[in-house]
């Protein structure tokens, strides 16, 4: 009800639809409407065309007609003083069906031409003397003056940057200069030194044990070897100096010393070896997280710190223990022809390091971009060393640093002919990491990282090329190897290097060593490092004070600009076609292959345990949890692909929803069970500790050997955990609630 507008108290009553449609039949019409067909409503006698009334409506027609004009006008307007491209800038061409978004992408092969344009052999050299140093440890004068240039540079770039400072606690040698051993009356001092060993004096009998590995000990036991109490005498090469000393003390060794592998002895018989042994990243005394301004943690360490001690030793001292040794030959296996020691070969050693902490910095500059500005590539480079650094820190930073500046420039260039828009999705972050730092303070970016691109190491030959990376990017890797140029012969890369077969020739696991494992393991960033180099094993000088431009020089033939350059256009064609994309360039059926393999492996050694020894498992065990979390990453895989064919685009919004679940399959693939303290890469595929499947597979094994260590209840426990690890990626590759599989 309410008041007529007349002004008198007669009523008006307002039916509702529903009211209507019950006095109707449902038809929607009121019944007494029709009684009466010729006489109006008493609202219409009462509103009807009065010459006040007629003078309301055509001021009320006038507003609205003004109104329109001036929305119209505005719209108008705005269209006007939108940004355009002028008419000299480059024009678009038919976008390829992959090269996909909302807006507007400059062509690919132009964004390629704007980087070769940009990128040079000429300027290598002068960059390479503004980034060496005869000495630049982390934490020292040369490593911040270093540091301030790598700013300097970047602001000249007009890129944004800042710096972040961490305290961290390393070891230095002693106050004396040197650690010591002493043997068969003799007494050594060698300079080298491993930081994070323990620290003592201890007097036991020297085992040699070849490269450490795994494998060799395990032969060693399974020839009836005691390993317990020895001194492990193992060379260089294969796995990390951290791996070694860790396998030792699983076998309860006391020490371990490590010497040059024979094999390379043009490195020269009195060279000092430098490294560290933690068996983890960043700082061991806040594990899983950053040493920002001496955040104080409760008194804790890294479970990857030895608690044995660990030495390096020069060739021409190993050789003079090697010659000495009694007690039985070395297995066949190993083609060595030398003893393995007997307990009358003993040796004191003791190792005296001295624990400091030092200020830590790490330099980050920013290309910013305007969709999806809050996502990020990362591209890094080690900037400290342990001596002159050429081929370890020099080389990558190099590199980094034109990278940068090429990039920048090509940006620059394209506001200057007013097509932002052509690369509006462009968000770069440089950083300069340091070794000890570990690299993962900004670890917060691993919910908005798309990858990290690793330049450490990045050039050491010539005659292979070899790239380490997450499955995820293999095809972008592949892809980037056939548009590069060769810098030896005309060609591609992957024509010269792949020779049609990527898997089998180029690429290589990703060692815990790995400047990019930490970042792919522990933070769930998809990975890629690369490098040029003379044959399959690590650079002869690093961790040396060898490592300098004439050595390098002659492991390259004189190519290392050559090869710097063609190092920039890798890892720039890598970035650039990760930002250029408005859907991410990643595979994620890469990972079904990986999987299936983990899977089939566990299940022949479960089915080989249950026929042979039936009673070390549970008879509860089934490997169809297992089988069918894989068959729910599967699919989910497999229907993210027909998502992406079946969907449009064009919005903006579907491109993201879309890379979101891209970027969430590594990230769930570490293991939420786990303790990033106590097994920091968690990664249940690619990562390190008892909960990868990996593992689980030498779990088996130690119970069909009745290993002491072997536990039943732990295996199947670890066994359900990584099932539902795989299961809950597959879940969050699905999507929308109602499209997980759930067959567990």
């Amino acid at each position: 009800m309410t008041q007529n507008m007349e002004g008198d108290n007669s009523q008006v009553e307002m039916k509702l639809s529903s009211d209507m449609d019950e006095e109707t039949g449902g038809n929607g019409v009121g019944e007494h409407l029709n009684h009466n067909s010729n006489r109006k409503p008493y609202v219409a006698q009462k509103l009807g065309r009065t010459p006040k009334n007629l003078c309301f409506m055509a001021v009320a027609t006038l507003l609205i007609f003004i109104i329109g004009y001036l929305i119209g006008y505005l719209v108008h307007r705005k269209k006007d003083l939108a940004p355009t491209c002028a008419a000299s800038a480059v024009i678009f061409d038919n976008v390829a069906d992959f090269e996909t978004g909302a807006a507007p992408l400059m062509n690919w092969n132009k964004v390629k031409k704007l980087l070769a344009e940009q990128v040079s052999v000429d300027k290598f050299d002068s960059v390479f003397r503004e980034f060496s140093s005869d000495n630049h440890r982390a934490g020292s004068l040369n490593d911040e003056v270093l540091g301030q240039k790598v700013v300097k540079r970047f602001r000249e770039y007009g890129m944004n940057t800042w710096t972040d400072e961490h305290f961290v606690k390393v070891q230095d040698p002693p106050a004396s200069g040197s650690n010591s051993f002493s043997y068969k009356g003799k007494q050594e001092r060698p300079t080298g030194f491993l930081s994070y060993s323990a620290n003592g004096t201890i007097t036991d009998a020297i085992l040699y044990a070849f490269y450490g590995e795994e494998k060799d000990l395990r032969l060693l036991k399974g020839h009836n070897v005691n390993m317990t109490g020895r001194v492990m005498l193992v060379r260089t090469g294969r796995i990390s100096f951290a791996e070694k000393v860790a396998n030792a003390a699983k076998m309860g060794a006391s020490a371990v010393l490590i010497y040059p592998d024979p094999s390379k002895s043009s490195i020269g018989g009195s060279t000092q070896l430098y490294g560290h042994v933690h068996l983890g990243s960043g700082d061991p005394y806040t594990p899983g997280f950053p040493s920002f301004n001496h955040t104080q943690f409760p008194p804790v360490q890294s479970s990857g710190l030895p608690q044995i001690l660990a030495q390096t030793i020069t060739l021409d001292m190993a050789n003079n223990i090697l010659r000495q040794l009694g007690g039985a030959d070395a297995p066949e296996e190993w083609g060595s022809p030398n003893k393995l020691g007997d307990d009358s070969d003993a040796i004191t050693l003791g190792v005296n390091n001295v624990l400091s902490e030092k200020k830590i910095v790490n330099v980050f500059g920013v290309i910013k971009g305007f969709v999806d500005a809050d996502r990020y590539v990362v591209i890094g480079a080690q900037r400290d060393a342990w001596g002159p650094g050429f081929a370890a820190s020099t080389v990558g930073t190099s590199v980094l640093v034109e990278l940068a500046r090429s990039i920048s420039d090509m940006v620059k260039n394209a506001e200057e002919k007013h097509c932002v828009c052509q690369l509006e999705r462009w968000r770069i972050w440089e950083c300069w990491r340091h070794r000890v730092a570990g690299g993962l303070s900004f670890l917060s970016l691993s919910m908005k990282a798309f990858s990290y691109i690793n330049l450490d190491g990045v050039v050491t030959g010539q005659k292979y090329l070899k790239v380490a990376a997450s499955p995820l990017l293999h095809s972008l890797v592949q892809s980037t190897l056939k548009e590069v140029n060769s810098p030896n012969k005309a060609g591609s890369l992957f024509s010269e290097f792949a020779k049609d077969d990527m898997e089998s020739n180029v690429l290589e696991p990703l060692k815990l060593d790995n400047a990019a494992y930490p970042f792919l393991a522990f933070s769930g960033i998809p990975s890629v490092s690369f490098r040029f180099t003379s044959d399959n094993s690590d650079y002869l000088y690093f961790g040396t004070m060898l490592d300098t431009r004439e050595k390098l020089d002659a492991a390259t033939g004189g190519k290392v600009p050559q090869l710097a350059e063609a190092a920039t256009r890798v890892a720039g064609h890598m970035v650039l076609r990760l930002v250029h994309d408005h859907l991410l360039r990643m595979d994620v059926e890469q990972y079904n292959k990986i999987i299936l393999n983990r899977v089939g492996q566990i299940n022949n050694k479960v089915n080989s345990v249950l026929r042979l020894q039936p009673q070390l498992l549970p008879k509860t065990l089934t490997m169809q949890w297992l089988r069918s979390a894989y068959g729910s990453y599967s699919r989910a895989s497999s229907k993210l692909a027909a998502d992406i064919q079946n969907s449009n685009m064009e919005d903006i919004e579907m491109c993201r929803t879309l890379n979101d679940r891209i970027m969430t399959v590594e990230r769930n693939f570490l293991s939420p069970y786990v303790s990033p303290r106590e097994s920091p890469f968690r990664h249940i595929l690619l990562g390190s500790g008892p909960h990868t499947l990996q593992a689980l597979y030498g779990h088996l094994e130690a119970l069909r050997m009745d290993h002491p260590e072997a536990d039943a209840d732990l295996f199947r426990s670890q066994f359900a955990l990584a099932t539902w690890t795989i299961q809950g990626c597959a879940n969050s590759l699905a999507g929308d609630v109602w499209s997980l599989d759930n067959e567990i």
